[in-house]
């Protein structure tokens, strides 16, 4: 389209020429954000709940609880193999495990697969933890366990631990990368 005085009625070209002046002056002088207003990655000592603690087996059968991390950062991440943004965190969480792991630091992942009589999410899970060589401990969840941390409805769901076992951040869906590093590097 052509604005010109030519395209517009005569009087109107000018009103938009003003608007259009208005609002760059406006931007100008107020600025325009280039990012998001900065907030806490974690809460605050004083806020921060109890975990929940858990019993649920790894791939070999052994139980885990989630006191068996107390004293250690831990990413709990919540999830599943038919998760897409899913797939996205754990290459992110391998690296964090890799990089922190000598620093009080764990990634705990909790499959969300499902489970059937016929079926165990094992299945799918074993080889998809192969395929993507997952590094960090993997147990099976269940109702229980979405409901004690909230009732976990979209995965991802990750949860980032203090060492005294208490939430200091959570993150629903896929969040930026930096995000849960900030998170993990403020409690390190």
């Amino acid at each position: 389209m052509n604005f010109s005085p030519h395209s517009i009625a005569p009087g109107r070209f000018f009103i938009l020429l003003a608007v259009i002046t208005g609002i760059a002056v406006t931007l100008g002088t107020i600025g325009w954000p280039d990012k998001p207003a900065a907030h806490s990655v974690v809460k605050d000592d004083n806020v921060r709940k109890k975990a929940p603690d858990f019993e649920l087996k790894d791939a070999n059968g052994k139980v885990v609880h989630l006191s068996d991390y107390k004293g250690k950062v831990v990413v709990l991440d919540f999830w599943a193999t038919w998760c897409g943004p899913c797939g996205v965190e754990i290459p992110w969480f391998t690296e964090f495990q890799r990089k922190y792991k000598d620093r009080g630091f764990t990634v705990l992942g909790v499959s969300m697969d499902d489970s059937t009589k016929d079926h165990s999410a094992w299945l799918d899970v074993k080889p998809f933890v192969a395929e993507h060589k997952i590094n960090y401990q993997i147990v099976l969840g269940d109702d229980k366990t979405s409901d004690q941390y909230g009732d976990v409805e979209a995965l991802p769901t990750t949860f980032v631990i203090d060492r005294q076992g208490r939430i200091a951040s959570v993150h629903v869906g896929l969040v930026d990368k930096k995000e849960i590093d900030d998170a993990i590097q403020h409690l390190l």
